[in-house]
């Protein structure tokens, strides 16, 4: 099994950081994450914003938000738990996470439609 690759914060990027916030699927996942005070597995996402996620395609969310250094993953047996690297980015980019959490917010709340995945 192959090693989970976790960026230093001195790699993290904004560019990274707002590359892998794009999807509105993987910033739905990463606001909950944000949001929960403990670890969650991946297939606690299988059903996110009304929709399906096939567990391939929640796979490559997570490890799209690992390479950004969004999350941070370890394994757990069979599962993969996952936190929030929050408080890391904070202090690399003061205001970027809550700034991008809140519009997020603020989107969901006005009803107005995220755009779909191709």
């Amino acid at each position: 099994m192959r090693p989970l690759v976790h960026p230093s914060i001195e790699d993290i990027t904004v560019e990274g950081i707002l590359h892998a916030l794009s999807d509105p699927v993987r910033a739905a996942i990463y606001a909950q994450l944000a949001g929960s005070a403990s670890a969650a597995s991946c297939s606690d996402f299988l059903q996110i914003s009304n929709r399906h996620i096939p567990k391939s395609t929640l796979s490559q969310h997570f490890r799209a938000l690992r390479e950004a250094g969004l999350v941070r993953s370890e394994r757990q047996g069979v599962e993969v738990r996952n936190t929030s690297r929050c408080s890391e980015i904070e202090q690399r980019f003061p205001g970027l996470i809550k700034a991008i959490l809140n519009a997020h917010k603020v989107q969901a709340i006005s009803g107005l439609p995220a755009k779909k995945p191709r």
